[in-house]
């Protein structure tokens, strides 16, 4: 994650050729391997109630499940791509896959919400490693776009797929879902994934800093007094830090481009709004239809289907529209899913709601991600596309724990 470190080395693993070591991943491994992070953001939302009653807590207690998933994977994508970028692909993975077991073993196991929690935080981890390795080592166009779809088709079909693993096998299981991204692991090591390994100093002070930050922020739903005080203080100690060490894990020609903040802090006012939607929805669709959990799920893939699917052509229009208007434009379409469903009633009205702030969530992620990209320094990028997924991911952990409460 420091964008503009020089290559000095790449992992070992001989010259790249088809079929043999060091080749190229096919894209539907990497597709696998990615996707089952979505579970973890999404799969538990219909399954939250049954847990709180065998837990014998309220359902807004047990979303601190949730809660710590979307901490962990928005504090792991820039460590987990510092890893990789100073140890290569093959220990990223091998990290990934063995925080994502541990966190699947320990959900089933698991006796109170502590331990649920730490489950959920360790695949939140684990995966996030996996995902970001997938990304880099997408060799087209086409591949990343596999990849991309596969996140956001898992996302759409997640609550469902929970619900129908919850009944058969228990809401516990339906915890450790993202643990499916470990099938990809063997396929992928075995082509000896080779990836460039930089010879800088990795910025601990300041990967302490950060996570220290997004925690505290993480915390700011659930205890904002508290919470609040802590991110302002070790958001002053991070900027001096960050003052003092441009070239840190939050390069300086990053966080003083606009269109890269803008975009970022968009990104991330979209994700809360499209998971906070998510998470009120189900209960608000029980309560005004009388449907039952499984029917709930079937009824929101839809909207989730139709805004993943959408976002492909939006992002193909949009592509020359000046950036001011995207800034605009989707926090207007999410905002006015917001608002159609404090408004309405029917069910058909809530689930048009839920396809807005879809629609707005995938296709801002997709358009202001080329855009804050396209704000940096060529050499800052990767750094940029982390700190850009950060943003993104702190709002789905902001989004559950908001909605929880406002629903009840």
């Amino acid at each position: 994650m420091t964008g503009g470190s020089t290559m000095a080395q790449t992992c070992a693993g001989g010259p790249a050729r088809p079929g043999g070591p060091g080749g190229q991943v096919p894209a539907a491994w990497l597709a696998v391997l990615a996707g089952p992070l979505s579970f973890g953001i999404a799969g538990p939302t219909l399954v939250l109630p049954d847990a709180a009653r065998d837990l014998g807590l309220t359902t807004a207690a047990v979303t601190w499940i949730v809660t710590a998933f979307g901490w962990a994977i928005a504090v792991g994508t820039p460590l987990m791509a510092g890893l990789q970028s100073r140890r290569g692909a093959r220990t990223a993975l091998v990290t990934g896959a063995a925080l994502a077991l541990l966190g699947a073993l320990l959900a089933l196991a698991a006796p109170a919400l502590p331990g649920l929690v730490a489950a959920s935080a360790l695949q939140g981890l684990g995966t996030a490693g996996l995902t970001t390795t997938a990304m880099s080592l997408t060799g087209s166009a086409r591949a990343m776009g596999l990849v991309t779809a596969s996140l956001a088709t898992v996302g759409s079909v997640s609550p469902l797929v929970g619900d129908v693993v919850a009944g058969l096998l228990g809401w516990r299981a339906a915890l450790a879902l993202p643990v499916l991204s470990v099938l990809a692991v063997p396929a992928t090591l075995r082509r000896r994934p080779v990836t460039p390994l930089s010879a800088a100093r990795f910025d601990l002070p300041g990967a302490v800093l950060l996570t220290a930050l997004v925690t505290a922020l993480v915390f700011v739903p659930h205890a904002w007094q508290a919470a609040g005080a802590v991110a302002v203080a070790v958001g002053i100690v991070f900027a001096l830090w960050l003052r003092s060490k441009p070239d840190g894990i939050v390069p300086a020609a990053v966080v003083r481009a606009p269109v890269f903040l803008v975009s970022a802090g968009t990104a991330f006012a979209l994700a809360v709004l499209n998971f906070g939607m998510l998470y009120a929805l189900p209960p608000l669709l029980a309560e005004r239809t009388g449907w039952t959990g499984g029917q709930v799920g079937v009824a929101i893939t839809w909207p989730l289907l139709f805004g993943g699917l959408s976002s492909y052509l939006v992002i193909a229009v949009t592509a020359r529209t000046p950036f001011r208007v995207l800034a605009g434009l989707f926090p207007v379409l999410a905002g006015a899913g917001v608002v159609l469903a404090s408004l309405g009633q029917a069910a058909a009205t809530l689930l048009v709601a839920q396809a807005l702030t879809s629609i707005a969530a995938a296709s801002g992620q997709g358009a202001l991600a080329t855009r804050a990209a396209a704000a940096v320094p060529d050499g800052q990028r990767p750094a940029a596309m982390g700190l850009f997924n950060l943003a993104y991911l702190l709002g789905a952990a902001f989004g559950p724990a908001i909605a929880t409460m406002v629903v009840g």
